[in-house]
């Protein structure tokens, strides 16, 4: 009987309940799948014919420490190499050079002068993050709005973090984001996000993840183009990739624009794709 890993965290140790819902159709296609905390020092790795990244979702305060544990591991779905340039968002840089509309987004780096724009509202957030931590939103013209987004880029630069600055874009609160599901390299279904960032982000997260409001979407024909032309920029052969998903969310002129890129441990909502848990399983033994 083949054996994957479904690789998760110390605080999940038996999966997401959404992630849970592979291992069914997985058994029943004679596959023993395993949720493996990923920094257990006494997992055998090589004892596994696939490591899946799933649930790993402490790892943006130890990115590092992460990078080098996907290194070592055999067999790991998606690559590491992939892995180590998905988990910092300066490969929005990358989506932009090749001409794709996404987010605008100033960068601070640490060393930087904390300096926002004058006035609107903003976004910020550290380039390596999971789960909308340590995100905030804030309307620059208030003078305690914009006192707690220099308190939050001020605290990011001094760990060492990029901050992201990003207008908020009106749309999220109307339309929300569209996130598109790939596996095993084809479409498979798409969800709608709700909005998440009510206001300021005032101090320390202390969970995983900020919960999310979730519904099935019908992809429009645009945003569809947009998550394919999204995958074709990204390192390697996308069809390669046993999962990803693409934010998107509609920009002023209502035109959709790239969020994020997931292709390391996203949600992929299968609970609100029909037959999306049996998709995931089938792409999994066709890696075998």
């Amino acid at each position: 009987m083949p054996r994957v890993a479904l690789v998760t965290c110390t605080e999940l140790p038996d999966l997401d309940p959404d992630d849970q819902l592979v291992l069914p159709p997985l058994a029943a296609r004679g596959v023993e799948a395993v949720p493996v905390v990923w920094d257990d020092p006494a997992i055998d790795w090589a004892g596994f014919d696939l490591v899946v990244l799933r649930n790993p979702w402490d790892y943006a305060r130890r990115r590092e420490e992460f990078l080098a544990w996907a290194r070592a591991v055999p067999r790991l779905a998606n690559p590491a190499e992939l892995v180590e340039w998905n988990t910092d968002k300066r490969y929005l840089r990358d989506l932009a050079a090749a001409g794709l509309p996404v987010v605008p987004t100033d960068w601070l780096e640490p060393g930087d002068a904390v300096t926002l724009p004058a006035t609107g509202e903003y976004v910020l957030k550290p380039a390596v993050s999971a789960g909308s931590l340590d995100t905030g939103r804030y309307r620059l013209a208030d003078a305690s709005e914009r006192e707690l987004a220099e308190a939050l880029a001020t605290r990011l630069l001094a760990r060492g973090a990029t901050v992201m600055v990003q207008p908020y874009l009106s749309a999220v609160d109307t339309a929300g984001e569209t996130a598109l599901l790939h596996l095993g390299g084809a479409y498979s279904h798409a969800i709608r996000k709700g909005p998440m960032l009510e206001g300021p982000h005032e101090g320390e997260d202390g969970e995983l993840f900020r919960a999310e409001q979730i519904d099935p979407r019908q992809p429009s024909q645009a945003e569809r183009e947009l998550a394919r032309a999204a995958l074709d920029v990204i390192p390697g052969d996308h069809h390669e990739l046993l999962y990803s998903r693409v934010d998107v969310i509609p920009g002023p002129t209502g035109m959709p624009v790239v969020l994020e890129v997931e292709l390391t441990e996203p949600s992929l909502f299968l609970a609100h794709g029909d037959g999306a848990a049996e998709r995931l399983a089938g792409a999994i033994v066709a890696r075998l």
